[in-house]
């Protein structure tokens, strides 16, 4: 059958690329087309976009952009008429992929979506936008099903795919790593900064000078692959002599790390499962947080990170916007590297944070559930 694919992110591109494969798995003879990055490509996947021109952060970054973004709609549905597929895929990207999705149900295409837009995050109403626009909407975390299910809307989870993805990561040894990078012999600081440059010019700054604060440790950048290595140099070029920054290596680093600065999204999850105590760090234009805090308010969430949310407790702690200072950051890491008083708790609450996520396969039983829905068209 054929498959057109639509990942607007990093993080999407991950999930895509893994999701592509096992429909390969079942389906030997798809045709799959659509827009991503690097991952998806590498799966066959035929792209008309790369991430890397899709990725907008907050409110006045989207206003901005807004002439590139209807452009970019309008092409993207160009394509999807011209190639005609059995099934649309949207990977998570909501600002972009509802407006797809309520075009491509009126014309008549399969719409399956995969990752759920943050809906009880923000107004519940929203809720019915995924019923209207979508036949199937495949939720990633848990407490998701029975939010949905409130307002009469059955949606399947499977299991969040995070769970496969760091379950097949087969990494080098410690001495194998730091052989291949010269790097000194430290523990390490996984340093994730963000996918998205408005991300990295507001959390790096803060992490480096966090960084001299530790010179007995090293801390690992993780270079998100859509950003040129060009645009970190202007932070880094009087850098502390114990960071460096690495691409392609995230989950090596992880698999490394005694502890983390982590940028809030995809990441933190990441950490948590590779057990990694996180500080998470999240800072954005003041307009953005402003009207992000009046929906926190309204909709009653109370944590941005996802392991605070799935656990429905502040496990790790939360560094956002004023309190995402040097020194909040230099405390909160002391306490949870080795020997640190809350390091034991997190490691805790990261074995209850496991169960609450699945078992392997999560990718195959998605797979297998589309084909089934596309097959019956």
């Amino acid at each position: 059958m054929r498959y057109f694919v639509i990942a607007g992110e990093a993080s999407g591109d991950l999930h895509g690329s893994f999701l592509v494969e096992q429909i390969r798995n079942t389906d030997h003879e798809a045709t799959i087309e659509g827009w991503g990055g690097d991952l998806m490509a590498a799966q066959g996947v035929k792209l008309h976009k790369h991430i890397r021109d899709l990725a907008f952060m907050g409110f006045v970054e989207v206003a901005k952009n807004l002439p590139t973004i209807f452009s970019n709609i309008k092409l993207v549905k160009q394509q999807i008429s011209t190639f005609k597929p059995d099934a649309l895929v949207l990977v998570d990207y909501p600002g972009f992929n509802f407006r797809i999705a309520k075009w491509a149900k009126k014309s008549g295409f399969k719409v399956l979506y995969f990752i759920s837009p943050n809906v009880w995050a923000w107004k519940a109403n929203r809720v019915y936008k995924v019923r209207d626009n979508t036949d199937r909407m495949y939720t990633i975390l848990p407490f998701e099903k029975a939010f949905y299910a409130k307002y009469g809307i059955d949606v399947e989870y499977f299991g969040h795919p995070l769970v496969d993805v760091v379950a097949s990561y087969k990494a080098k040894s410690l001495d194998e790593f730091r052989q291949t990078h010269n790097l000194p012999d430290k523990p390490i600081i996984a340093t994730m900064a963000g996918s998205r440059k408005q991300e990295i010019s507001r959390m790096l700054p803060i992490m480096l000078k966090t960084a001299k604060k530790f010179p007995q440790y090293e801390f690992l950048i993780t270079g998100a692959p859509a950003i040129d290595k060009d645009f970190y140099g202007q932070f880094l070029t009087a850098k502390p002599e114990n960071v460096e920054l690495l691409f392609n290596s995230t989950y090596e680093i992880l698999t490394h790390a005694e502890a983390g600065l982590v940028t809030s999204g995809t990441a933190t999850l990441e950490a948590a499962l590779f057990g990694v105590p996180q500080v998470v760090c999240y800072k954005a234009d003041a307009f953005s947080v402003f009207i992000a805090r009046q929906v926190s308010r309204f909709s009653g969430v109370k944590y941005i990170s996802l392991v605070n949310l799935i656990l429905d407790k502040p496990s790790v702690r939360e560094l956002i916007q004023d309190d995402l200072t040097t020194q909040n950051a230099s405390e909160e890491l002391g306490l949870i590297i080795k020997g640190g008083a809350k390091r034991t708790a997190i490691e805790t609450d990261y074995a209850e944070l496991y169960g609450k996520l699945g078992e392997n396969g999560v990718y195959k039983r998605i797979a297998e559930d589309i084909i089934h829905r596309t097959s019956k068209i």
